[in-house]
């Protein structure tokens, strides 16, 4: 497989070519959806529940244009120390790169893969919270470039000098 200048295809960098990203699939890698309590959970109560958002992002390179970037939402719903529902997707999708300079790679994928997937995985959340019984989650949107900041500053701390 050779690109427009003749050259091999999986140098991602060389080409001279514009940076672009291609979508080559989305999917549903794992989808989890707890309701224990049901159905006493579903009674209306005084006071909302106490809600946790865990996000993480993940990425494996599949060849040397190509990276599978996993998605995962993690949501959980508490009353006191009642769990009212635990839902969690890992929403991926397959991204060819190409043209992107090898030292912005790993940002890119980090930041801008995620933020394309983001939209999917968060209508599943809101899906799979109505279809249980409950008001749909819809989770604000994220800031990947801060999330991507924060892991790499944590990853920095825990490093050996």
């Amino acid at each position: 497989m050779s690109n427009e200048n003749g050259g091999n295809a999986t140098a991602n960098t060389q080409g001279g070519g514009a940076p672009s990203v291609n979508v080559l699939a989305q999917y549903v890698k794992d989808l989890s959806f707890e309701n224990p309590g049901a159905p006493a959970s579903l009674a209306p109560r005084e006071q909302g529940p106490e809600l946790t958002i865990n996000v993480n992002v993940g990425a494996k390179p599949l060849s040397e244009t190509e990276i599978e970037v996993d998605l995962k939402l993690e949501a959980r719903a508490l009353s006191g120390s009642e769990v009212l529902f635990a839902a969690e997707v890992i929403y991926s999708g397959l991204f060819r790169i190409m043209n992107v300079p090898e030292e912005h790679i790993h940002p890119f994928v980090l930041i801008e893969c995620p933020r394309i997937l983001f939209p999917f995985a968060r209508q599943i959340v809101a899906d799979v919270t109505r279809n249980g019984g409950f008001p749909p989650l819809m989770i604000d949107p994220i800031d990947f470039v801060a999330l991507y900041q924060q892991n790499m500053a944590r990853e920095q701390v825990g490093a050996p000098n």
